[in-house]
């Protein structure tokens, strides 16, 4: 029992510890940096114009980035 507990607050300390140092990189910009112009809603809505806009010679129509449209079908088996 001693070393599950042992194990499983190691395995938790270092998601916790994880956790913290992406916070105070990416969020807190620790080493510097700025937040990039293109991260703002009308890049956004201008690249899936963009991509919707984009011509097909060939094959059904698909969506350029499915993972933000969520259009498409899990098949169940």
């Amino acid at each position: 029992m001693g070393r599950a507990v042992k194990i499983i607050s190691a395995v938790g300390g270092t998601f916790v510890l994880a956790y913290v140092c992406d916070k105070a990189v990416s969020d807190g910009k620790i080493f510097g940096g700025k937040t990039p112009k293109t991260d703002c809603r009308e890049w956004r809505e201008a690249t899936d114009r963009q991509l919707d806009a984009w011509p097909r010679t060939a094959g059904p129509p698909v969506a350029m980035n499915p993972i933000t449209r969520q259009n498409y079908i899990a098949k169940s088996r």
